[in-house]
C-alpha cells in the first residue's frame, strides 16, 4: 500500500500542476506508473505524458514520511532512502487512441483492453459487504489512533458468520497483525500489547463482536518494527487488489489491473469507479440486492464493448433487461466517468489510496435511484 501511496501522490502532484497551467480533458496528463520498494530503496517506472515538471524523489520522500517511516527502526526512513526515477514518455500509440483529435474515431478512448467489474450487496448502509466494511473500519482505527507502539505497517482481517439465508450474523474472529516500536515501550508493558489491540479493533466493531469472538494478535508470535515495511518485505504497486476492492467477498469478482497508479483515460482507474457506482445505484433502487457488473474495454474505443450485469437472482427483472437499462442510464465513457467524477482532482488521488470505496467519493453517491426507478417503471 505505500506503493501505492507514492503512485497515487506522484500523480496527484502532476494533477496540481496541470490544473494551475489550465488543463481540461483534451489536455490532461497520460500517468501509468509502477513503483517498486526494497530494504531502503524506491524504484518509479512507467509511463508518464504532461506538459509540467514535478520533482519525483521530493514526491516519494514527502509520502513515505507522511505515511511515517522517519527512521530506519520502523523499518524504512524516507529521509534517507535512495529514489530512483526510471519513468519514460507514454507510447505515441497508445496517446493516439486517448486524445480525440488523434485518435482513428475522434474521441478520447479507453488508455487500455481490459475488464473492470464493479459491485454492491444490501449488507451495509454502504451496499459493500460487511467484512470489508468492518475491516477497513478496523483499520483506520489503528491508523488514526497514532500509538507510537504500533508502527505504520498494520494488517487485519475478519471472519464474519453468516446464516443460512446468508445474511451476516456476527464477528467470528479478527486477525490483527501490526509491527511493534518497542522505542516506546517499558519492559513490563509488552505483555500489555495485545491488550490494548484488543480493544481498539473491537471497539471499532461494536455490536458485531460478542463474548465469542476470537482475537488473535501478531500470531507468529512478535513482530518488531524493525523487521517491517520494505526492511522485510518488497512492495509494489497493485499488489493488494483484493484488499482494495472487495475483500475477496463471494461473486465479487476482480478484473483490470491496478486502480490508483494510473490517470483516468485507463479504464483499469475509471472503470473501477464507474462500475461500482452503477451497481451500488442499482441495489440502492432496490431492483436488487447484490450486483455485479463487467465492463470490457478495447483500447482507443470510449464505450465499452460489453456491458455484463449479474444479480446472482436477486433482480427484480432478467439480468439481460437490466443491463439494457443499465447501459441507457450510465454513461460508462472515459470523458463520462472523468466529469462525472472528478477524477482530474489531485486531492481526490490522495484520498483514495486508503480505501477506494466507502467514502464522500462521487461514484458513492446513489443519485441515479430515480433514474433507475422510472426506466424499470418502479
Amino acid at each position: 500500500m505505500v506503493a501505492d501511496a507514492i503512485a497515487a501522490n506522484i500523480i496527484a502532484e502532476i494533477l496540481d500542476e496541470e490544473n494551475k497551467k489550465g488543463m481540461d480533458i483534451h489536455t490532461m496528463p497520460h500517468c501509468g506508473l509502477e513503483v517498486f520498494l526494497g530494504k531502503g530503496f524506491c524504484i518509479v517506472g512507467g509511463e508518464v505524458a504532461t506538459r509540467i515538471y514535478v520533482n519525483i524523489e521530493n514526491s516519494v520522500r514527502q509520502t513515505v514520511l507522511n505515511i511515517g517511516y522517519n527512521d530506519a527502526t520502523v523499518g524504512l526512513n524516507g529521509n534517507s532512502m535512495g529514489v530512483f526515477n526510471t519513468i519514460i514518455p507514454q507510447s505515441p500509440d497508445i496517446n493516439i487512441g486517448t486524445r480525440a483529435h488523434l485518435g482513428k474515431y475522434k474521441e478520447i478512448g479507453a488508455g487500455d483492453q481490459g475488464i473492470m467489474y464493479g459491485f454492491a450487496v444490501d449488507e451495509t448502509p454502504e451496499l459493500l459487504p460487511l467484512p470489508y466494511v468492518l475491516v477497513n473500519r478496523m483499520m483506520r482505527t489503528f491508523e488514526s489512533s497514532r500509538n507510537p507502539i504500533f508502527a505504520p505497517d498494520g494488517k487485519g482481517q475478519v471472519t464474519v458468520d453468516y446464516d443460512k439465508n446468508g445474511k451476516p450474523v456476527r464477528v467470528a474472529k479478527v486477525l490483527m497483525s501490526n509491527p511493534i516500536d518497542y522505542r516506546h515501550i517499558a519492559g513490563q508493558q509488552k505483555e500489555d500489547i495485545e491488550v490494548i489491540a484488543k480493544e481498539k479493533a473491537f471497539g471499532s466493531l461494536g455490536e458485531w463482536v460478542d463474548e465469542k469472538t476470537e482475537f488473535m494478535f501478531n500470531p507468529t508470535g512478535e513482530w518488531q518494527a524493525v523487521n517491517s515495511c520494505s526492511a522485510a518485505d518488497s512492495g509494489v504497486t497493485g499488489r493488494k487488489l483484493v484488499c482494495q476492492f472487495y475483500g475477496a467477498y463471494p461473486g465479487a469478482q476482480l478484473g483490470g489491473g491496478a486502480v490508483v497508479n494510473k490517470t483516468p483515460e485507463k479504464v483499469d482507474c475509471s472503470a473501477a469507479f464507474g462500475s461500482r457506482y452503477a451497481a451500488k445505484n442499482l441495489v440502492a433502487a432496490g431492483l436488487a440486492t447484490k450486483c455485479s457488473i463487467q465492463l470490457a474495454y478495447a483500447i482507443g474505443i470510449a464505450r465499452p464493448i460489453s456491458v455484463y450485469i449479474n444479480t446472482f437472482g436477486t433482480g427484480v427483472m432478467s439480468d439481460s433487461k437490466l443491463g439494457k437499462i443499465v447501459e441507457k442510464v450510465f454513461d460508462f465513457t472515459p470523458m463520462g466517468m472523468i466529469e462525472k467524477f472528478d477524477l482530474l482532482s489531485g486531492d481526490l488521488y490522495r484520498k483514495i489510496p486508503a480505501t477506494l470505496f466507502m467514502n464522500d467519493y462521487p461514484w458513492e453517491k446513489t443519485d441515479m435511484v430515480g433514474k433507475l426507478k422510472k426506466e424499470t417503471g418502479m
